[in-house]
C-alpha cells in the first residue's frame, strides 16, 4: 500500500477500510479456489461446481460476492453465463504476493490464535 498521508486528497481511513473489505472478499477458501480456477480462463458455473465439488447455489453465492466486489465479471452465453476475472493481472499480482508472504511467514498465519485455522473452528 502506498503512503496515503503524503498524497493530497486521499482519505486514509477510507482507503484502509476499502482495503480491509477487499481482503475480506479474498478471505474465504472457496472464493480463492474460484479465483484460481478463473485465472485459467472463463468458466460456466456448472464447470466450477464440477471442479470444486460444491453445490451450484454455493458457487453462485460466492461468484455474486466476487462480482459485487468487482473481482469477477460475467457475460451471457446462451442460457448460461461465462465468468472471468475482472482485473486478471492485478488480482494475480495480489495472490502471488500473498503466496510469497506466506512462504516467508511459514506457519505463523495458520497458527495465529486470533485468525489461524484453530481460531475459525
Amino acid at each position: 500500500m502506498t503512503d496515503s498521508a503524503e498524497e493530497p486528497g486521499i482519505n486514509e481511513a477510507a482507503a484502509l477500510s476499502a482495503a480491509a473489505c477487499m481482503f475480506r472478499s479474498l478471505g474465504d477458501p472457496t472464493r480463492l479456489a474460484i479465483l484460481r480456477h478463473l485465472a485459467l480462463g472463463e468458466h460456466k458455473v456448472v464447470e466450477l461446481t464440477a471442479h470444486l465439488g460444491l453445490a451450484q447455489s454455493t458457487v453462485s453465492a460466492h461468484l455474486a460476492c466476487l462480482r459485487d466486489c468487482g473481482l469477477v465479471t460475467s457475460r451471457p452465453q446462451g442460457r448460461a453465463s461465462m465468468w472471468a476475472l475482472a482485473t486478471g493481472a492485478e488480482l494475480l499480482d495480489v495472490l502471488a504476493a500473498a503466496e510469497r508472504l506466506l512462504a516467508t511467514t511459514g506457519d505463523a498465519v495458520a497458527l495465529c490464535p486470533t485468525y489461524g485455522e484453530e481460531a475459525s473452528r
